[in-house]
């Protein structure tokens, strides 16, 4: 599927402060975007859902609701919920008549501004952090590899942050500079910078939308229903291997040039040719210098420590069973990036490596944000529209949640777990649905 960058949600008009504009859209339900929704069979109690009673009214983040009898039912459903995921807290539903553009044209001009100092004290920061990785994996005894490797592993992916920003154009004000420094940042995670940029920008213009978005979406039953072997590749993939599934993304794709428009290929060319050149110099230099051993050591285990990152943090700031995907006739673009995207916080030390990614939502309401503005974008959005927020702090109910609930599409339920479907092979749902804690 090719980018479609001129249908993107995020051309940047000259963001402006509007609080008073913003407060009175967010205090209106338009009369469109209320209906009921009502349960007519009987929900099965399972130890990770959460009991509804027959025929009670609830609502859901994201799907636009009849409200319930009163707004303090309304949020103490929310907060059930909430408690039940691993959140601490759960929006409530953004109301239809709200635009993007207002959303933005709320946050204050100044998160919009490009600091080259702090970008390239960015660059500071993952380049220190890598280095000292290596010396901590050259060091480290092999009882302790497994810390070298975690933090080498969170340091190369702010190298990935890097050229995020770059691709997002919130790096720099020189695109040539922008482009160089994004490649670069790429090359030691061997991930084509420009593939990847033309398929993320498709991610953002169609966030959660169920057949546009590139990133994590659910699972067709068709697909689940059709083969044995490859009905037991997905259970796996989106059971215990979750948190590397970015590799298969990454393979699928970022290096077929047919996935791409005739003017991408060009450029498409160009990055997998860097690619291949730290490919067939870098890793024979490693092997050279260290041996085998040494290239795992050294490359593979923290580029598998990147990309453990690289699928948490997305599968994290999309993925929950009360966040739908929709068709693109029902999508939404504002209750897509700021009610369907969430903000999940992490040890410090973490969102530093990672330059902040994690604070996501502002960076989906609009990608030209800096990462080092994004906790002051935030900060502003919770101001304003904090009670149209989704928030949690990592903890392992949370990722519980994701990969045993969040499976295969649903319309009415978002999600339903493989092992409902097709229990027999399930195992390693059920596996992990016994071994996982349950606390936030």
């Amino acid at each position: 599927m090719a980018c479609r960058l001129a249908d993107s949600v995020f051309l940047f008009t000259g963001p402006r402060q509007n609080s008073a504009r913003t407060q009175k859209i967010a205090s209106h339900y338009s009369p469109g975007m209320k209906r009921e929704v009502m349960f007519q069979k009987k929900i099965k109690r399972q130890n990770y859902v959460l009991p509804v009673k027959r025929a009670a009214i609830i609502r859901a983040v994201a799907i636009p609701v009849a409200p319930l009898p009163s707004s303090a039912d309304s949020a103490e459903h929310r907060k059930r919920l909430s408690e039940s995921y691993g959140f601490e807290k759960i929006g409530e539903p953004l109301p239809e008549n709200v635009r993007l553009k207002d959303i933005i044209e709320s946050l204050p001009k100044e998160v919009f501004e490009i600091n080259d100092v702090k970008a390239w004290k960015s660059i500071l920061v993952s380049v220190a952090s890598y280095a000292l990785g290596l010396i901590m994996i050259a060091k480290a005894p092999w009882y302790l590899l497994p810390l070298a490797w975690a933090w080498t592993g969170t340091a190369i992916t702010g190298f990935f942050v890097i050229g995020h920003d770059c691709a997002h154009k919130s790096f720099s004000r020189n695109k040539l500079v922008e482009d160089i420094v994004g490649t670069l940042a790429f090359m030691p995670l061997i991930y084509p910078y420009e593939p990847w940029r033309f398929k993320h920008d498709q991610h953002h213009a169609k966030t959660n939308m169920l057949k546009e978005d590139t990133a994590w979406h659910p699972v067709w039953k068709e697909e689940f229903d059709s083969d044995p072997l490859l009905r037991k590749a997905i259970v796996y993939g989106y059971g215990p291997l979750r948190p590397w599934m970015s590799i298969a993304h990454w393979l699928m794709w970022h290096f077929d040039v047919k996935k791409f428009r005739p003017n991408e290929v060009k450029r498409v060319k160009i990055s997998l040719a860097c690619v291949f050149a730290f490919m067939f110099i870098g890793w024979p230099l490693i092997i050279y210098k260290a041996g085998v051993i040494g290239w795992v050591k050294f490359w593979l285990m923290p580029w598998l420590g990147y990309h453990f990152w690289m699928s948490t943090f997305t599968m994290v700031h999309h993925t929950a069973p009360h966040i739908p995907f929709k068709s693109s006739e029902e999508w939404n673009a504002a209750q897509a990036q700021l009610n369907g995207t969430v903000h999940c916080a992490y040890p410090k030390w973490i969102e530093i490596l990672c330059h902040h990614i994690n604070v996501h939502i502002p960076h989906h309401i609009s990608p030209r944000i800096p990462s080092y503005n994004l906790h002051a974008a935030h900060k502003s959005l919770q101001e304003n529209w904090g009670k149209y927020l989704n928030e949690a702090s990592w903890n392992w109910q949370l990722m519980k949640t994701i990969m045993t609930i969040c499976h295969v599409y649903s319309k009415e339920e978002n999600y339903v777990a493989f092992d409902r479907l097709n229990p027999d092979d399930s195992y390693p749902i059920t596996f992990l649905r016994k071994v996982m804690p349950d606390f936030a």
